[in-house]
């Protein structure tokens, strides 16, 4: 039986994590196992507390320092074992619920990476702010103009692959913040046409900044940054 690896990030999630672990234990995967990796980012709020009380149970790492998302990611995905792997947020807006829908072509062996976007398909999502509707969009397109991909949301937090793909494109990685979104797309058109991609619709629960939303304004410019370097000035 193949298993999934569900490389999970975490900083400050105290009020989510709890119900984020159950989902993902729930998560319906018929015919495959699940692997729950955990990385805190140095979290203050009692999220590194509770993590500890769930070590027997699934794989969690600590960083000494708070390093961002990016970070936690590679760390995550040095220690994933699963013959696929999910990117998951611990703030309850993606519903692992939908993993077999993203999973798909993956499992069929019709795709080597998956992102779940948010602006297809016609699941519920939670109505964006203008400006953040149009920064992903603007965003998105900067990347596929350099890229030479054709996504609808670069951004998305669910991106999937196989074991396989992760690992062309693991040694590259370099981002700590926000960054490695851009950057984990950038290095997956680099080594194309050996990857296929595909984008499937999912649903989408946002959240506000006054809810606990950490990407910010400044994390849309310093994306703008890493889309150019990452693409045009990094081998």
């Amino acid at each position: 039986m193949k298993t999934l690896s569900v490389v999970i990030p975490v900083y400050n999630e105290s009020k989510t994590i709890r119900e984020l672990i159950k989902a993902v234990e729930e998560a319906p995967l018929p015919g495959l196992k699940k692997e729950l990796v955990l990385i805190d980012d140095c979290s203050k709020d009692g999220t590194r507390e509770f993590l500890q009380s769930v070590k027997d149970k699934h794989l969690v790492l600590f960083h000494d320092k708070n390093r961002g998302k990016g970070a936690a990611l590679r760390t995550g995905f040095t220690h994933a074992t699963g013959d696929f792997i999910i990117i998951q947020d611990a703030d309850l807006e993606y519903d692992p619920k939908e993993y077999p829908i993203i999973l798909a072509p993956l499992i069929d062996g019709k795709a080597d990476i998956v992102y779940g976007s948010r602006f297809m398909g016609n699941g519920p999502r939670r109505t964006l702010s203008f400006v953040h509707h149009k920064a992903n969009t603007f965003l998105t397109g900067l990347s596929n103009v350099l890229s030479g991909l054709r996504l609808s949301d670069m951004e998305t937090c669910y991106k999937t692959f196989t074991k396989e793909a992760l690992a062309q494109i693991l040694p590259y990685l370099e981002s700590d913040r926000f960054g490695i979104e851009p950057e984990i797309t950038a290095r997956i058109a680099k080594i194309r046409p050996r990857l296929r991609v595909f984008e499937v619709g999912i649903s989408y629960y946002g959240r506000s900044h006054r809810e606990g939303k950490k990407i910010n304004w400044k994390d849309g410019l310093a994306a703008i940054w890493f889309i150019i370097k990452f693409n045009l000035l990094k081998r």
